[in-house]
């Protein structure tokens, strides 16, 4: 799933934050966004926001599901300038891209598109689907890779248990255990299921700025407590993160992290820049390219096996979109 606000904002989202001085920890409450296309469903956003646009590499954060999620229709758009992350806990998608990939998106296994200097992708729910649950991620590429051919990758990623908690390392590493995925900057994502009362310490990178969004139960993040859904940030300077679940129901949560990417981005709609420049001219060759097909053959390429027209890209807004960090 992606990006698909009609009047997307360049990256600021206004999310209430909340900060715990003893446990140097900033509560993200999430905001709910309609996505359109034609058949829309709802997601919890807590990244970008006022405040804070990335955690290490970490850009973009759609949490979906289990409740009142419809089936999904995503036609073909674009990217640039970033990986796509896709991480199910339940239900199935299906993609398809410009690279000629086809493949289910499936929960336990990693689907990472790298979008490089540009890349359209389209995401369906099989036939017969009833749920899904999930989260859609962005990593930044760094200026030095973000102009690179597309790719993608699929791998299933093995539970581990540590300390009683399972884990699932689906990008960089964590406790010694690393994704297959290729990632080009230092970072870690991670699942991580804390059975009832189970508190586990995480050996992390004192380089790394971390979160933990909380998709079921509660969870103390060094003893302060994060909400369903909730996004705590965890600045860097620790060596090791405190986990607890505290309740007697299961919790799950997902872990992000990465050293600061000291790169100014402008993001707008599907697209991860360094100027409003570039933003127009990607847009601008989007519409050209594929949405009047003069140059199908161009950037981003076509979509075989999807039938339907492109998501044309929303209006640029009147001012100039502004870098941030």
């Amino acid at each position: 799933m992606s990006n698909l606000e009609r009047e997307p904002a360049e990256v600021i989202a206004e999310c209430a934050a909340e900060t715990d001085a003893r446990a140097r920890l900033i509560r993200y409450l999430p905001r709910d966004v309609p996505l359109g296309g034609p058949r829309a469903m709802n997601v919890r956003r807590t990244l970008p926001q006022r405040g804070r646009s990335t955690i290490g590499a970490w850009c973009f954060i759609d949490h979906y599901g289990p409740d009142a999620v419809t089936a999904m229709l995503v036609p073909p758009h674009p990217h640039t300038g970033l990986q796509t992350v896709s991480w199910l806990f339940e239900g199935e998608i299906e993609h398809r891209d410009s690279t000629g990939t086809h493949a289910p998106v499936r929960p336990g296994e990693l689907n990472l598109m790298t979008a490089g200097q540009g890349v359209s992708h389209s995401e369906v729910s099989p036939a017969g689907s009833r749920s899904l649950h999930g989260v859609q991620l962005w990593i930044a590429l760094p200026d030095r890779h973000r102009h690179q051919a597309p790719h993608f990758e699929s791998h299933r990623i093995p539970p581990v248990v540590l300390d009683g908690v399972g884990l699932r390392v689906f990008a960089g590493e964590l406790a010694g255990i690393r994704s297959p995925a290729a990632v080009y900057s230092p970072l870690v994502g991670a699942e991580l299921t804390l059975p009832a009362g189970v508190a586990v310490d995480l050996p992390v990178d004192t380089s790394f700025e971390h979160g933990v969004l909380v998709d079921a139960g509660t969870v103390a993040v060094e003893g302060s407590t994060l909400a369903r859904w909730e996004l705590g940030y965890v600045e860097p300077g620790r060596g090791i993160i405190r986990l607890a679940n505290e309740t007697m129901q299961p919790a799950r949560v997902i872990l992000l992290g990465g050293q600061p990417l000291g790169e100014q981005l402008v993001m707008w709609w599907n697209f991860v820049g360094r100027s409003h420049d570039e933003i127009t001219r990607w847009r601008d060759e989007w519409q050209s390219a594929v949405i009047e097909g003069t140059d199908a053959a161009g950037r981003f390429g076509t979509v075989a096996g999807f039938e339907g027209p492109p998501l044309p890209a929303p209006q640029l807004p009147t001012v100039r979109l502004k870098p941030r960090n």
